[in-house]
């Protein structure tokens, strides 16, 4: 693991987690990581079929070029190679353990760029894990990556990171352990995410602001 944000997002899961092997959804405070929320996405477990985006970081969407929240997980994998990348983030979420992708982005151009992805398990309850905390980052900074879509990714390399400490939650002292996300307007992560890469979105006083523009949703 290489990259600053994928550092930073497996540091902030491993907190959450403590000695737990996954942290319960609930526990994210996107505002602890509000400057890497682009990079960020979330997958869901689908009956009989790939994980597909939950939510989406705008970094991520502009990369490939299109929304994609609601699409599948496979989508973004070069021709048969899915069901490699596929069964890693199902495994993810069926045996709880984290993993570390490293693929190669390619443009129409023929142009390409290393890329990390994290994929770390969340519980929704104590006993079900249905959900992936994920984030894709590229390897170095190219004037071409956003302006130019990636057409797919390939998968280099994968592995599962067993070997990892046990960190206690830190808290800040004003947080009660059992509404770490409850904002005060009573809206949801999805709905503070969105704020966060869209201020203007969260005032009363605006217009509604145009759901195309927007990568995270009302629901983690």
């Amino acid at each position: 693991m290489r990259q600053k944000t994928s550092i930073e997002i497996f540091t902030f899961w491993e907190q959450l987690r403590g000695n737990a092997d996954a942290p319960l959804r609930n526990l994210i405070q996107p505002s602890a990581v509000r400057h890497i929320l682009p990079e960020l996405f979330i997958l869901e477990a689908v009956p009989h079929e790939a994980p597909r985006f939950r939510l989406a970081g705008t970094a991520i969407c502009n990369l490939m070029g299109r929304e994609l929240r609601g699409e599948s997980f496979a989508a973004l994998w070069a021709g048969r190679q899915p069901d490699d990348p596929v069964r890693i983030a199902a495994g993810v979420m069926a045996h709880v353990v984290p993993a570390l992708i490293n693929a190669t982005g390619y443009s129409i151009s023929g142009r390409h760029m290393a890329f990390e992805m994290v994929l770390m398990p969340l519980r929704s309850a104590g006993d079900v894990c249905d959900r992936l905390l994920g984030c894709l980052t590229p390897g170095a900074h190219a004037t071409w990556l956003g302006s130019e879509r990636l057409e797919f990714l390939a998968l280099d390399r994968s592995r599962l990171l067993y070997e990892r400490p046990a960190r206690p939650v830190e808290l800040p002292p004003y947080a009660e352990h059992a509404n770490l996300m409850s904002p005060h307007d009573g809206v949801g992560l999805g709905d503070l995410m969105r704020r966060m890469l869209n201020p203007k979105a969260g005032g009363r006083n605006h217009e509604p602001a145009d759901p195309s523009r927007h990568t995270f949703g009302r629901r983690l």
